[in-house]
């Protein structure tokens, strides 16, 4: 399709809201788990930590560009090293499998559907054209 020119449909209302409600009770239920979801996420980032701390310690004899720093103030020791490696033989970093959703952004999505659902609601067309599918399309 050529850039410039538009699509015009009509899509059915009723699909339209049904599709917002679904969409509002994804992204409720989403924001809900997201603690829960943080909390599994640092606990397998702590893991992965410890394992590879593991695996530099192992690989010490390796060690180049070897660095410390002693402070007497609080009597620590601090050593920096690096290691060459393949990319494949340590432990895999653990990623997020979630989108972390901020509240203030939350919440204007949660009100942008719902105002959407509510005027939807209230018209009495069959069909949406399609600048009213445009304004809610990033939601579904």
């Amino acid at each position: 399709m050529a850039r410039g020119k538009a699509i015009s449909v009509k899509i059915a209302t009723p699909k339209i809201i049904k599709a917002l409600e679904t969409k509002l009770a994804e992204l409720n239920k989403n924001y809900e788990s997201q603690e829960a979801n943080e909390a599994k996420y640092k606990k397998a980032y702590e893991k992965w930590q410890k394992e590879i701390g593991k695996w530099a310690i192992d690989r010490f004899a390796k060690a180049e560009n070897i660095r410390t720093n002693y402070r007497s103030w609080n009597n620590s020791l601090n050593i920096d090293f690096d290691l060459t490696t393949n990319g494949t033989d340590f432990p895999a970093e653990p990623t997020k499998d979630y989108e972390v959703l901020h509240t203030h952004s939350y919440r204007e999505m949660k009100q942008e559907i719902e105002n959407a659902i509510r005027i939807l609601k209230m018209t009495d067309e069959e069909t949406v054209n399609t600048s009213t599918y445009n304004a809610v399309a990033q939601y579904l």
